[in-house]
C-alpha cells in the first residue's frame, strides 16, 4: 500500500467509528442522573409492562389519572441484587415507585431508587434513597 492509501484507509476507519458513535450519544447522555431532578417523588400506579432487557430493566406504570410513566430500574445485575426479577411482578400489579423524574415536565419518565410491590421493597439504589 502507498502512503496515500494507508492514510485514506485510516481516515475511513476513523470516520466509521465516529459515525457509529454519534447515534449512541443520546443514549449515553441518558444514563446517569443528570437528566433527572434532584428531588425524589413517589409514583403510585399499576404495572402495564415489564422489560428486563439491557441496558436497564424498564417498567411502564399507569398512574391514577391514566398517565403512563416509563420507570427505569437499575442495570440488570443491580436490579437482580435488589431482589426484583422478571418473575417478581406482572402487568396489573399495584406498585409504588420512589425515584427521580425527568427534568422535562412533559416527559413522564423517572429513574427508580426503590420500588414497592405487595409491601416488599426492592432497593435499586439504597444509597440514593431520601427519607
Amino acid at each position: 500500500m502507498t502512503q496515500f492509501t494507508m492514510t485514506a484507509a485510516r481516515r475511513l476507519v476513523l470516520a466509521a467509528f465516529a459515525a457509529a458513535a454519534i447515534p449512541g450519544l443520546p443514549a449515553l447522555a441518558h444514563h446517569g442522573w443528570s437528566w433527572a431532578e434532584g428531588e425524589q417523588m413517589t409514583l403510585e400506579g399499576t404495572i402495564q409492562s415489564i422489560s428486563m432487557s439491557p441496558p436497564h430493566p424498564v417498567l411502564q406504570v399507569q398512574d391514577a389519572e391514566g398517565v403512563v410513566w416509563q420507570v427505569d430500574l437499575g442495570n440488570p445485575r443491580q436490579t437482580e441484587r435488589s431482589g426484583f426479577t422478571g418473575d417478581t411482578a406482572e402487568p396489573g400489579d399495584a406498585i409504588t415507585v420512589l425515584g427521580n423524574r425527568s427534568k422535562d415536565p412533559d416527559d413522564m419518565h423517572m429513574k427508580a431508587v426503590r420500588i414497592t410491590i405487595d409491601g416488599q421493597n426492592y432497593d435499586m439504589y439504597p444509597d440514593r434513597i431520601q427519607d
